[in-house]
């Protein structure tokens, strides 16, 4: 049996800075015990577990990385979190990744993840609490996936949807957002 050699230049391990300082965040803590991953409830689905992640991550493999869909499946859950013993909040790492990916204008590997974060955090921007109808109808068009309309059709029935939004908290959340817009920039 062959061993794989993996060459790491510096240029690779300044990803793991990258993340630390993105997300406050020192991924050198992992010690690769596989709590998150084995813990974590969509780690079925994904291409590399969280353990996995982390270790990309901490070796400087950005292409790797980035090539991974493992961020854009977590549920945020942060079951990966709680159980770490080195208290690595991997979930936060999980969203750091996906801040890196975007300010690189690298495309995600599950885009219609980005595309129901944008919506739902537009709807909230916009009324100020969630618009279940407003929030369905403009994701199935972003997302053109019109396999669900059958059951909102009889949500909407049931009295489930509210047609007109609430907008009771629109000012209060939209003041927040332009806080988080001013300590962005600092």
């Amino acid at each position: 049996m062959t061993e794989a050699t993996i060459y790491i230049n510096e240029k690779q391990l300044q990803f793991s800075d990258a993340v630390a300082a993105a997300g406050g965040i020192d991924v050198s803590f992992c010690y690769q015990c596989g709590k998150c991953a084995s813990s974590c409830p969509v780690a079925y689905a994904m291409d590399l577990t969280p353990t996995q992640l982390m270790h990309a991550i901490q070796l400087g493999l950005k292409d790797i990385v980035y090539k991974s869909k493992t961020m854009w499946l977590c549920a945020s859950c942060l079951t990966c979190s709680s159980r770490c013993p080195q208290k690595v909040d991997i979930a936060e790492v999980m969203d750091t990744i996906k801040i890196l990916m975007q300010r690189e204008k690298k495309k995600p590997r599950v885009p219609n993840v980005l595309k129901f974060e944008k919506t739902f955090v537009g709807n909230l921007k916009l009324f100020g609490r969630l618009h279940e109808l407003s929030m369905a109808g403009i994701l199935t068009l972003k997302t053109l996936n019109f396999r669900d309309m059958g059951m909102a059709i009889k949500m909407f029935r049931k009295g489930k949807f509210k047609i007109v939004p609430d907008f009771r908290d629109s000012w209060a959340m939209r003041r927040i957002f332009r806080r988080i817009k001013k300590q962005e920039k600092v």
